[in-house]
């Protein structure tokens, strides 16, 4: 009887296994690709002008993206 905490123990590791095993073998859903960029900026947009939690971090961000988009633009602008 002593041998009843070690086979719980396989028989628990091998169900963790297959368990792992068969959500790694899942098929990918089709249809779920990364959104463009207008579309996220739309998002967090919204995300930013409510009153979530949080949303001061998202409207930091989208300030900090905005700010280092106008200067690539001034840095493109400029002639070599």
């Amino acid at each position: 009887m002593q041998n009843t905490g070690a086979r719980r123990a396989a028989v628990v590791l091998v169900s963790v296994l297959a368990l792992f095993s068969g959500l790694g073998c899942a098929p990918q859903r089709k249809g779920q690709e990364a959104p463009d960029a207008q579309g996220q900026r739309a998002r967090d947009s919204v995300i930013g002008a409510s009153q979530l939690p949080g949303a001061t971090g998202v409207r930091a961000a989208l300030r900090v993206g905005d700010s280092a988009s106008a200067r690539r633009r001034v840095e493109d602008s400029v002639a070599p």
